[in-house]
């Protein structure tokens, strides 16, 4: 969905470019290839924000969306467990198919455990899909802060999950699975990935647009 749109993007600027280096004067040349890139960035605008989206579901309970989760790189979801708290970040998992169309069919989620007064959570990073989870490893990491980015540790955190024995395997879904932790969040998070890569898309034709304009964006945008 989002491919397309930027390939679009890249093409017509392209050929902004070559027409307006067949055209007369250097100043008049720059002058064209902004006003015909400003036209391709608003048209592109347009195009993306007329894109359908997924219609609109909520987390499964327990969860609830971390507040200001669109505009973060950091946590989607959060819960609590006993006494735990259980937060869930998600990115798109890269797709070694050549005819993706750009559809979100696989997702990368880590799924962090933190305990009061503990300075390190356990950290599951896993593969989502609409029918199954799967985990890639399991590490002791700094306690992760909401909105915060993941923080790449320096020292051993652990075996790869494959070197772990199939009962630890099974144990470590079903530990997460208590937490509801499972393919039933597939929906909610492929959903909300679709509306927050549409936000940064558009924001992103905005800005530039604004920018090769020789414009000051708006506070928020």
């Amino acid at each position: 969905m989002w491919k397309r749109a930027i390939i679009g993007a890249a093409t017509l600027r392209r050929q902004c470019v070559s027409s307006s280096v067949r055209s007369s004067s250097s100043s008049s040349i720059s002058s064209a290839v902004d006003s015909m890139l400003l036209r391709s960035l608003k048209d592109h605008y347009l195009e993306v924000s007329k894109l359908n989206l997924p219609p609109k579901v909520g987390p499964p309970s327990p969860f609830t969306i971390v507040k200001g989760a669109l505009d973060s790189n950091g946590p989607v979801l959060k819960r609590s467990y006993n006494d735990e708290e259980v937060s869930i970040s998600v990115m798109r998992l890269a797709s070694n198919d050549e005819e993706d169309d750009g559809a979100i069919h696989q997702l990368f989620i880590h799924v962090d455990v933190s305990k009061p007064g503990e300075k390190e959570s356990l950290m599951f990073l896993c593969a989502l899909y609409e029918d199954a989870l799967g985990i890639h490893s399991v590490s002791m990491r700094p306690k992760l802060h909401h909105n915060a980015y993941l923080i790449i540790p320096s020292q051993y955190t652990g075996p790869t999950f494959e070197e772990l024995d199939e009962r630890m395997r099974d144990a470590f879904h079903s530990y997460i699975e208590e937490r509801g932790v499972n393919e039933s969040l597939f929906k909610f998070l492929q959903a909300w990935l679709y509306v927050k890569e549409q936000r940064n898309l558009l924001r992103w034709f905005k800005t530039t647009g604004l920018f090769i304009d020789g414009k000051e964006p708006a506070t928020g945008s």
